[in-house]
């Protein structure tokens, strides 16, 4: 074997020791910037209570679970029953911001659950500042992967979903809330409750 021949295997058998050390071992686990729980300040916000399990019901919210943006456990939609009010909003989303007072003022009436779904956010922190921001002081989910974009026909948010007391969303209003007026009129149409 000359130089150049002894040289080359050399070369190659460094190429393939660097290449076989970067290749099957797993970093050590560490939390998620989008994992919910670890985002600063999501501890301020309202938790998210555990659902007893229920059957699925024909016109009923999908049955996915997602993760809650504070603190508590994941949600199986499908377990919800009303009278609830779900929006579906995002920290980017300019008309999210438009409605969130009136959603606030909703919750703060208590006469109808509410839940918020944060969706398709790439920044968990700007959702937990925009959520605490506007005063929504009522549980919020995330769907970072669009779960219910087709069961929900969610086109983007802002979306709002109304369920009755048996699960069955009776209405889902695509669009910004352009008024509490408006918000307050679908509550007592849809679901029967004067806010």
């Amino acid at each position: 074997m000359n130089f150049r021949t002894t040289l080359c295997a050399i070369g190659w058998l460094v190429a393939g020791l660097v290449l076989a050390s970067c290749g099957s071992e797993q970093p050590a686990a560490t939390p998620s910037a989008t994992t919910p729980t670890a985002v600063a300040g999501a501890d301020k916000l309202a938790p998210c209570p555990a659902t007893p399990s229920k059957p699925p019901v024909g016109d009923g919210m999908p049955d996915v679970s997602l993760p809650c943006l504070g603190g508590g456990p994941d949600i199986r939609l499908a377990d919800l029953r009303g009278p609830l009010v779900v929006n579906v909003w995002a920290q980017w989303c300019g008309p999210c911001r438009d409605e969130a007072p009136y959603l606030a003022k909703l919750a703060k009436s208590g006469k109808v659950r509410m839940l918020g779904i944060d969706y398709a956010d790439p920044r968990p922190e700007l959702a937990v500042r925009f959520a605490t921001d506007e005063g929504l002081a009522y549980p919020h989910l995330v769907d970072q992967d669009k779960a219910i974009q087709s069961p929900l026909k969610v086109g983007g948010p802002p979306l709002t979903a109304f369920v009755n007391q048996d699960g069955v969303v009776v209405f889902v209003h695509r669009g910004v809330l352009t008024s509490q007026q408006q918000l307050d009129q679908l509550v007592k149409d849809k679901l029967g409750v004067t806010p």
